[in-house]
């Protein structure tokens, strides 16, 4: 499978969205990663990537389709976090999502929310 690359209209989406959230434009690199699209797939597909890093937290949204998405963010390689969905298929709702749960999980950190781990 071929994934298309990410396009101008996203690119608009992601630098609006970060802008919105942080009041100030903030810089994304575009890349590409080999991921496994289904768990059991034995190749690995080249999806392109946007990344971003924010206060030492990397933000990273794979396109794996047309119009599909995947996210997580991460300080160190050894502690990535996701927002629980697996794929979603509006990139403006998986950026506010991944936004979002940064955020949860800083304030989750910082003791301001009650931990969801038990």
């Amino acid at each position: 499978m071929v994934v298309p690359d990410i396009t101008d209209t996203e690119r608009w989406v992601i630098s609006t969205t970060l802008r919105e959230r942080f009041g100030q434009d903030v810089p994304f690199d575009i890349g590409d990663a080999e991921i496994r699209l289904n768990p059991s797939d034995r190749e690995l597909t080249i999806c392109p990537v946007i990344h971003w890093l924010v206060d030492g937290c990397h933000f990273v949204i794979m396109k794996t389709g047309d119009r599909n998405y995947r996210c997580q963010f991460f300080y160190r390689v050894h502690r990535q976090f996701g927002t629980g969905v697996n794929e979603y298929d509006d990139l403006t709702e998986c950026a506010v999502s991944l936004l979002q749960a940064q955020a949860d999980q800083t304030a989750e950190e910082r003791g301001d929310l009650p931990s969801k781990r038990r």
